[in-house]
């Protein structure tokens, strides 16, 4: 008699231990809020001669009710992209690696040459004047933002 009631017993923690759907089908992905972070003005320095390293500067801001926290970054014309900063110590340009770079709410984090920068690391391909490249920047929540850098000689103007 005790067969009788453990294979619905157990069926029924597996049923109520399930998540609930939070889409009409199977593989949707849930609806999120329209991104309020974005990179304004960004762009890549072209170097005079071809470089396995670059650099993308811009600034990145925060219309969130929230602060945001940018923990990654990532291209698909690029090996490799990190967050990093440049800074004066004792006479001498440091630049360190930046695991989480903060974005305040209603403000912004400027990306600028001689301060924090994109380090954009094997390029597909040379790049050219005025091309535009894809970006993703991950947040500390899961969400992804999508922007993009264009190649130019210099910042572009405001």
């Amino acid at each position: 008699m005790r067969t009788q009631w453990i294979l619905p017993f157990w069926l029924s923690l597996a049923v109520a231990a399930m998540p609930l759907a939070t889409s009409a089908h199977p593989g949707d992905k849930p609806a999120q809020a329209p991104a309020c972070l974005v990179v304004e003005d960004g762009w890549i320095r072209l170097p005079p001669t071809p470089r396995p390293m670059l650099a993308g500067f811009g600034r990145i801001a925060n219309r969130c009710k929230e602060g945001q926290a940018v923990v990654a970054v990532r291209s698909p014309r690029f090996g490799e992209v990190s967050l990093h900063e440049t800074r004066m110590v004792d006479g001498v340009s440091r630049m360190r690696e930046l695991e989480r770079l903060p974005v305040p709410a209603g403000g912004q984090a400027v990306l600028q040459p001689g301060g924090l920068h994109l380090m954009l690391m094997e390029p597909d391909a040379v790049l050219a004047e005025g091309e535009r490249v894809p970006l993703v920047l991950m947040l500390d929540d899961g969400r992804e933002i999508g922007a993009e850098l264009v190649v130019a000689k210099a910042a572009p103007s405001p």
